[in-house]
């Protein structure tokens, strides 16, 4: 399975791009929220990436934050919500937004989403509000915290709990990379994004 792509991003369309790896064009589906995070072609992109294997196709869905990834994980686990309906989500609510909107019921935030309508939203509220807690949240591009103070704290907490997912998908234990995530944050201190946080804490681990 393909976890993550990093190569020169080739072309940029309304809900996909292609990502050139070694001469190789991958077909990368996303949301515009990552999308627009990406730089102008043919300047170097990495995506996280999600593989989804069919009878007649193998689609990738590609992801700027863990968090995003995550979302789109949780929400095709609804009856109604493919891969389609679940980008569209993405688009269009940002993973705090999500949070908020299902653990309130408010189906009209997500039938703001399009191929969501009220008997789906009232679907995915129903099934993910008790599953929503403790996802992340997500970040916005660039945003850094520090680990002193109450509200720093909380960036950071979020910080963790995306790094930790991101290890996961690379076959690391939580017991085993909760630790080391920690020790990263607390020697970064304020300079902690998630990036950095997931390349020192993979340092670490590889010892």
């Amino acid at each position: 399975m393909i976890a993550q792509l990093r190569g020169l991003l080739a072309q940029v369309e309304a809900d996909r791009c292609v990502i050139d790896v070694g001469g190789v064009g991958y077909l990368v589906q996303a949301s515009s929220r990552t999308l627009a995070t990406l730089p102008q072609p043919p300047e170097l992109a990495c995506v996280l990436v999600e593989t989804v294997v069919r009878e007649d196709a193998i689609l990738l869905y590609g992801f700027a934050e863990a968090s995003e990834r995550a979302w789109f994980r949780l929400l095709t686990t609804v009856q109604g919500v493919g891969a389609k309906v679940a980008l569209a989500i993405l688009s269009t609510l940002p993973p705090a937004d999500l949070i908020n909107a299902i653990a309130a019921g408010d189906k009209a935030m997500l039938t703001r989403a399009g191929g969501v309508g009220a008997r789906l939203a009232q679907r995915i509220v129903t099934e993910l509000r008790d599953k929503c807690e403790g996802m992340p949240t997500g970040l916005p591009a660039g945003a850094t915290v520090a680990v002193a103070g109450t509200a720093t704290v909380s960036g950071a907490r979020g910080i963790a709990a995306d790094a930790l997912l991101a290890l996961s998908g690379l076959g690391f234990r939580r017991a085993e990379a909760q630790p080391v995530v920690e020790r990263v944050i607390e020697r970064l201190e304020g300079r902690a994004d998630l990036d950095v946080v997931i390349r020192d804490a993979l340092k670490e681990l590889a010892r």
